[in-house]
């Protein structure tokens, strides 16, 4: 996680590259001289909507401009803009961590008629995204993709259909108010040891939270939050940016961090 001086002084090497003063970029940002000499010297946070702002008035995309890098010095007059890169450093799944959140997450909510394939990947989502959050470490390390209906899991049909062939979850496929509905069921119960109970806890938030919504209005609240908000289509969500989350969305108290 890149702290908020190397962020700072990061900020600060691009806006002399493009010539700005402190004064041109507060005007940019509708932020106060002095609040930009803060963040550049690592005594402010960013919000996440001024993280967005910062990506267009530089041309860079959130995922490098929160790289733990060295600022390179950049030639204005010859840099395009391009689109970013799908992240070289990408979390490595537990598989038998992530079956058994699948596992948990089923017993615990499974039988709920609104629990489709759909509703799965966004608990999964917000399970793996708020632990890392909240502890800067992975829960089950999955990848998740930016689709149109919110976050997907990429591993998912893989791992499944282990399950599925291992006789560890079946799956089903119901008329859910007139559409289709796929949905999984538990053949055994969650192995408990391979959890320690912070991530019990995390897990059973996100049940609490979010369990009770449909596919239509978990998909509409995952898109609102900064990593799915940041990643283009198709591209691997960055961990990172769960760290720049809405108040609303975000599961750690920062201000104790300070």
């Amino acid at each position: 996680m890149i702290t908020k001086k190397q962020l700072g002084k990061k900020i600060r090497g691009i806006r002399e590259d493009f010539d700005l003063s402190q004064a041109d970029l507060a005007k940019r940002m509708d932020i106060s001289r002095p609040a930009v000499s803060q963040i550049e010297s690592g005594d402010r946070s960013l919000e996440s909507d001024e993280l967005a702002l910062l990506s267009k008035i530089f041309s860079i995309s959130i995922d490098d401009l929160l790289e733990i890098s060295e600022h390179k010095k950049i030639n204005k007059i010859h840099t395009k803009h391009t689109e970013p890169d799908v992240r070289i450093s990408v979390p490595k799944i537990n598989k038998d961590k992530f079956k058994e959140v699948v596992l948990y997450i089923l017993e615990q909510c499974g039988a709920k008629p609104n629990i489709g394939e759909t509703v799965l990947y966004k608990l999964l989502y917000f399970a793996d995204f708020d632990f890392y959050e909240k502890f800067e470490t992975h829960l089950t390390g999955a990848q998740y993709r930016k689709i149109a209906h919110g976050p997907a899991p990429c591993e998912f049909a893989q791992v499944v259909s282990e399950m599925i062939n291992n006789k560890e979850i079946k799956r089903d496929t119901n008329d859910y108010y007139g559409k289709s509905q796929k949905r999984y069921l538990p053949l055994r119960k969650t192995d408990l040891t391979k959890f320690q109970a912070n991530e019990i806890k995390v897990i059973d938030d996100v049940i609490d939270r979010l369990s009770d919504m449909n596919a239509t209005e978990i998909s509409e609240y995952s898109h609102n939050d900064i990593p799915w908000e940041a990643a283009q289509d198709n591209q691997i969500m960055n961990y990172e940016l769960a760290f720049y989350r809405k108040p609303a969305y975000s599961r750690r108290s920062y201000e104790q961090d300070i």
